[in-house]
């Protein structure tokens, strides 16, 4: 259904060194946030070296000095190592933050989709995860009107949502892609049913974000200051929890002028289903 492998080739890893080399220049520039992103970056390291990298190179990336937080995007669930789990739990410089797109959570819909994971595998592996990675924030993204997709399948993907109460979510409807096996399937959806599910998932979503977001309030937290609102006069920034563009954004009012890509404490004060406000503390 993703005609991006056909785009961009077999996967290749740049070398190690050269990863490490850039980074330590980033952070002599003031980077202070390392996002380590690739089309599946778990499979890091397995066309050079014959091994799995990703665990080390985001281990060696925690050691050069001045950068505060290592951030990871893209990681499939079928190879997600007890390595780079450990790696998680060892180094504070990572954020427990992973963005790990599954797509669906019907076995037949799964296989359909040339995905190499199964419910089961995919609930046990969420489960770990939270157990061994305290305050993990979890990012997926799913599809809704795959092809052949039908009303229980699509309802069996619902309650997965409701139940496992992702930290953020996207849901996107199937895209009919041009030179891909899944658009010369039969059976594909029509366009209304398609959205209309994608917009139960979201709304669903939008239900648990408003939730968890509600529970932060009255928390101190950390936030990464990346500009200056004029339209509601306050600083914003993020949190270990959010990645840039993608995600929630905390707005706090402050005394002191502060710079973009300074760290700062906020208290939040009050917040919707996505975005907080607060006001910075000493």
């Amino acid at each position: 259904y993703c005609v991006i492998p056909k785009l961009r080739g077999k996967y290749r890893s740049r070398p190690f060194e050269e990863i490490v080399a850039e980074a330590e220049e980033l952070a002599k520039q003031g980077v202070r946030e390392f996002i380590v992103i690739a089309q599946d970056t778990t499979r890091y390291g397995y066309d050079l070296y014959g091994e799995e990298k990703l665990s080390a190179l985001l281990t060696r990336l925690c050691q050069i000095e001045s950068v505060r937080w290592v951030r990871v995007h893209y990681m499939y669930p079928e190879s997600i190592t007890d390595s780079m789990i450990e790696a998680f739990a060892a180094n504070e410089t990572i954020v427990n933050y992973m963005d790990i797109p599954i797509q669906h959570i019907n076995n037949r819909i799964l296989k359909l989709m040339g995905r190499k994971t199964t419910k089961e595998q995919i609930t046990e592996l969420i489960q770990k995860l939270r157990d061994k990675i305290p305050d993990l924030t979890l990012r997926t993204s799913l599809i809704t009107g795959f092809p052949t997709e039908t009303e229980e399948e699509f309802e069996e993907l619902l309650e997965f949502v409701k139940t496992t109460r992702f930290e953020r979510l996207g849901a996107f409807a199937y895209s009919q892609e041009e030179n891909t096996a899944a658009a010369r399937l039969a059976g594909q959806i029509e366009e209304r049913i398609k959205l209309a599910r994608q917009e139960r998932v979201m709304e669903a979503q939008n239900d648990i974000s408003a939730h968890l977001q509600k529970n932060k309030i009255g928390k101190t937290v950390e936030v990464l200051v990346e500009g200056y609102d004029r339209e509601n006069l306050m600083y914003f920034g993020r949190t270990a929890a959010d990645s840039i563009e993608v995600d929630t954004v905390t707005y706090f009012a402050t005394e002191d002028e502060v710079l973009p890509g300074s760290f700062v404490k906020v208290k939040i004060l009050d917040a919707d289903s996505y975005d907080c406000t607060g006001v910075q503390v000493e």
